[in-house]
């Protein structure tokens, strides 16, 4: 007969199966992933390169579900290919008819959304958060061409989440370095969850959108299965022809595929159970018949390149002083200070020449950040990325770049940070571990304001401090360094660490307090100076204006400790040990909102059920520009003066 036909019978049993499982969960979207069903056949069954039993092998070709809603489509196939999932360490098994029928299920793998972090090598991203699969699939395609692997990677999207502006920051990022073996396919079919998709998302407007940008667009009917194969053979001749363009898919697809009942508006997110399912499953009876279905051809997965990437080099990384020299930087020694992220960016650079799996990522602000430390040294300036201003597309490409084995940096100005909160979560969702750098951190920016300070940030990343991964990582690691000699080591922590960690920097440049026999860890504090009366807690730039105050507390008698808590979490034992040394008053000064390192002091030393007074100090209100950061201090009142005050009002003391 012809291919044809058995495409058109693979489309119709994926499309029962899916609404089998859906229906047996009682959930789910299984309209979308009718609409997909001839796409899904012509990939997975004929044209990408890949492994069941080995979903995860790093030199096949990858499929991302930007829509990740349809996932049962993807399940479906898995289940009828026996593609692998993970159970417990490593075990591997196949995905069974049976086990997508627990789709949903509190104890099953076989997620509402594709949710690698559950065992599921076969996705690199949790997706669902509409929008980012572009972007992941650009980040393994970098890392692909990093590791010379040929390799293709198609991405999903649906008509609908193409509003979202991260798929256009994703169109020029594809196209600014040239990743080719990216293959975009829009699943064009004109519904989203309430209504029909805007006139702007139709697939005549997206085809004119992408050919704007710049891409070879083929207009195509996303259910006819040699126009499919056509279309996908064109995006594999283009990926290695010098000069082409990058190609980009638009299939115009009927939600609802093969079941009449089910198509038009209305149907979104429902899954059809008892009578309903059966009679979706007559309608899919009665298509097969109609186009002519028969399993009369076989299908074959094409043959995989059986090529791995060589594994990084790694070896220890210079000391600080050495780093320093090796830049040209000596004279940072004799002067005695630094910003810590100036100190990142020479930290990273000697990163970057230690592990070779280090991978840089900025959001054009990298004179600003440090990073362009390592994007000018020639012997790493090929792992350096510029991503625009278009940070929600650097971190979901940084998830990418994770997924594929690399340990991206990812930095920006820590405000700009919360433009991307949605793909950090994402991330983590994914157990995969980012290393994030957010510079010009805290309130003591001076003159460029407000909406360029990071004050919200510790908040939010505190919240995943908080919770462990799928790995058994906390979440997130937040740490915030006094000066460069601990911002320097810590960097190297990171870049070892196999978990997410943020790293917030300092515009102004700070006094060493620390030297080369000094060592931090993830998790960690320095008690700077040991008392008995009160515990101050301070990081980053706090940690100087708190020196400043302990000459004045000395002069008016206070005996105080101070604790450099650059790290959250942090030991709650040894930090309750020292609140009760110092009569359990403690005082938290962070020159950020609330929420942060003083909440997570707090929280710690309640739980322990003794009795302790704890203090915070934090920006209680909307601060402004000023001309250095002693004005900024002073204007929010964390300076050493308000310290002081604060901590002889604790202690039932009045100045001198």
């Amino acid at each position: 007969m012809s291919l044809d036909s058995t495409h058109h019978q693979k489309a119709v049993d994926l499309a029962k199966l899916t609404y089998e499982a859906t229906g047996s969960a009682g959930s789910g979207h299984p309209s979308t992933g009718a609409s997909l069903v001839h796409l899904v056949t012509a990939l997975l069954y004929g044209h990408m390169r890949h492994e069941p039993a080995n979903p995860g092998h790093p030199s096949s070709d990858r499929l991302v579900l930007s829509e990740g809603h349809a996932v049962p489509v993807i399940y479906a196939a898995m289940a009828d290919l026996g593609v692998h999932y993970k159970v417990g360490e490593g075990d591997l098994r196949p995905v069974t008819r049976e086990l997508i029928m627990t789709l949903r299920d509190i104890d099953s793998p076989i997620d509402g959304h594709p949710n690698p972090g559950l065992g599921m090598p076969f996705f690199d991203a949790a997706t669902g958060s509409l929008g980012q699969g572009l972007s992941v699939a650009a980040g393994l395609a970098i890392a692909a061409k990093l590791d010379g692997l040929d390799k293709r990677v198609f991405c999903l999207i649906g008509d609908g989440e193409s509003r979202e502006g991260q798929i256009w920051e994703a169109v020029d990022f594809i196209r600014d370095h040239d990743l080719k073996a990216v293959c975009p396919i829009f699943n064009a079919n004109n519904f989203g969850q309430t209504a029909e998709v805007s006139d702007q998302q139709s697939a005549d407007v997206l085809v004119k959108k992408l050919e704007a940008a710049g891409y070879t667009v083929l207009d195509i009917d996303g259910h006819q299965p040699g126009v499919i194969v056509e279309a996908l053979s064109t995006h594999a001749q283009h990926q290695h022809e010098p000069g082409a363009a990058p190609v980009a898919i638009v299939a115009r697809t009927v939600k609802g595929w093969g079941t009449p009942s089910q198509q038009g508006n209305g149907h979104h997110g429902t899954a059809p159970t008892g009578e309903a399912l059966d009679a979706v499953l007559d309608e899919l009876e009665a298509t097969a018949r109609s186009v002519g279905a028969a399993a009369d051809t076989p299908l074959k997965i094409p043959m995989m390149s059986a090529d791995k990437p060589a594994a990084p080099a790694k070896q220890a990384a210079p000391t600080f002083e050495e780093a320093l020299k090796a830049a040209g930087m000596e004279s940072v020694l004799e002067k005695g200070k630094m910003a810590t992220r100036k100190a990142y960016g020479v930290a990273l650079r000697a990163a970057g020449h230690a592990h070779g799996g280090v991978v840089a990522l900025d959001a054009e602000v990298s004179n600003s950040t440090g990073s362009d430390a390592f994007k000018k040294d020639d012997a790493l300036k090929d792992r350096f990325f510029e991503c625009r201003i278009a940070e929600q597309n650097m971190v979901s490409a940084g998830l990418g770049l994770a997924a594929a084995g690399k340990v991206p940096f990812i930095s920006t100005f820590g405000k700009f940070m919360v433009r991307a909160y949605d793909q950090i979560e994402m991330a983590l969702l994914s157990n995969q571990p980012l290393k994030l750098v957010g510079s010009h951190a805290g309130a003591t920016l001076g003159a460029d304001g407000p909406s360029q300070m990071a004050l919200c940030d510790v908040p939010f990343f505190r919240g995943f401090t908080t919770m462990r991964s799928h790995s058994g990582h906390r979440g997130a690691v937040v740490i915030t360094p006094s000066d460069a000699y601990a911002c320097y080591a810590l960097v190297q922590q990171m870049a070892d660490y196999d978990g997410t960690v943020y790293l917030r920097t300092l515009r102004p440049d700070t006094e060493f307090i620390y030297g080369p026999e000094d060592t931090f860890v993830l998790g960690g504090h320095e008690v700077l100076v040991e008392g008995r009366d009160l515990m101050i807690c301070a990081s980053g730039y706090m940690v100087h204006e708190v020196n400043k105050a302990i000459e004045q507390l000395d002069e008016a008698g206070v005996d105080a400790t101070v604790v450099d808590l650059y790290s959250l979490p942090f030991d709650g034992d040894a930090i309750a040990d020292l609140a009760n040394n110092n009569n359990g008053k403690v005082l938290t000064v962070e020159d950020n909102y609330g929420g942060g390192m003083g909440s997570a002091v707090a929280e710690t030393l309640a739980a322990t059920g003794d009795g302790f007074d704890v203090q915070q100090m934090h920006v209680q209100y909307l601060p402004k520009s000023g001309q250095s950061p002693d004005e900024l201090l002073q204007y929010c009142k964390l300076s050493a003066d308000h310290i002081v005050a604060k901590a002889l009002e604790m202690l039932s003391l009045t100045p001198a």
